[in-house]
């Protein structure tokens, strides 16, 4: 437990989380609603410091960042607890632990993870020779102390920082990461209010709005949409958000349209996976709006996978599920030499 950087005091007792956008109100004793940030004795603490939940070594297209050291490892780590409540959540058993919004009295000597240092986490990226560190598997704002550490530590030692978030954080918390953070990829869940408050517990415009700051302060983005039947499937919707994409964010920021699976969801078991044909469409529709890079997930499609030069349409990455079986590591076409957006090296 550690007391945390990015918050307020609210008279003798009560305080206020600053680190994402619900700014949690949190009276003595109780946590916010990520489950992890908790009021003791009117300071907040961070109940996950130094706990993580799951840590492996992945290729970095599985966070997914296809133009962000292609064909490389990353070392990834994430706790427990989330600010949001998806029932599409695939890693609902570490990210929903406790349900959500729970009251920390249920939380009684509760396993928080198991002890993961920061020195340790980037002892480990370095001995597995893995170039960047990924903040995954749940949301890494709501452990900022605990992220922000091993961020500074990774850098001292060369290493890249990439974060898999909801793009729910706050201003705030975007001006502690911004000098630590190399590459982000942000969940565009849906173009509709109602979608966010009904289905994650947020709101959509201030993903949108974080988006556009992280790309102005020279980080680089990649946006991923999951395609949920009857919920997020709608073309209109879709192409509403292929047409911000590249009106607010640039042509050149990839964007990742993946097909649902209801078996692995936290609470949309019963509804169907999404078609293949329908994620073809949506890659259609996003290549249509004038986005260079747009990517088809978890169908088998290696030809909507793999990265096209924008200028030739000549194939410069070719990728097969996860691994990357052809590329140039300059980063450029070597028909016609065009640079593809994104970092190489």
């Amino acid at each position: 437990m550690q007391e945390c950087i990015n918050y307020k005091q609210l008279g003798a007792k009560n305080v206020q989380c600053l680190t994402c956008a619900h700014y949690c109100q949190i009276k003595p004793d109780q946590v916010g609603v990520c489950g992890v940030r908790q009021n003791v004795g009117g300071k907040l603490f961070l109940l996950t410091y130094g706990k993580a939940a799951a840590a492996h070594v992945d290729p970095i297209e599985k966070k997914p960042l296809f133009h962000f050291l292609p064909g490389s490892t990353v070392y990834s780590f994430g706790t427990v607890g989330c600010n949001f409540c998806c029932g599409n959540c695939q890693n609902h058993d570490i990210s929903q632990m406790f349900g959500w919004k729970g009251q920390a009295k249920e939380y009684a000597g509760v396993e928080w993870g198991y002890p993961l240092s920061p020195e340790e986490i980037v002892e480990e990226a370095l001995a597995h020779e893995c170039p960047s560190i990924a903040y995954t598997y749940n949301e890494p704002t709501i452990s900022l102390e605990y992220m922000l550490d091993t961020m500074k530590l990774a850098k001292q030692k060369g290493l890249r920082n990439v974060w898999v978030s909801n793009g729910f954080m706050s201003p705030e918390t975007i001006e502690l990461i911004v000098p630590f953070l190399d590459a982000i990829n942000i969940d565009i869940k849906s173009f509709e209010d109602k979608f966010y408050r009904q289905q994650c517990g947020g709101k959509v415009t201030r993903v949108l709005e974080n988006c556009q700051q992280l790309v102005q302060r020279g980080i680089w983005l990649e946006v991923t949409t999951l395609v949920i039947p009857t919920l997020s499937d709608q073309l209109g919707m879709l192409e509403q958000i292929a047409t911000f994409i590249k009106e607010k964010l640039g042509t050149g920021v990839p964007w990742h349209v993946s097909a649902f699976s209801g078996c692995i969801s936290w609470k949309l078991k019963d509804l169907p996976d999404t078609p293949t044909e329908l994620v073809e469409r949506v890659h259609q529709a996003g290549k249509r709006a004038g986005l260079q890079y747009v990517y088809a997930g978890n169908v088998q499609r290696p030809d909507l996978e793999s990265t096209y030069c924008p200028q030739c349409g000549e194939v410069v990455i070719e990728r097969v599920g996860y691994q990357v079986t052809r590329y140039d590591r300059s980063g450029c076409c070597a028909n016609c030499g065009c640079r593809i957006a994104g970092v190489f090296a």
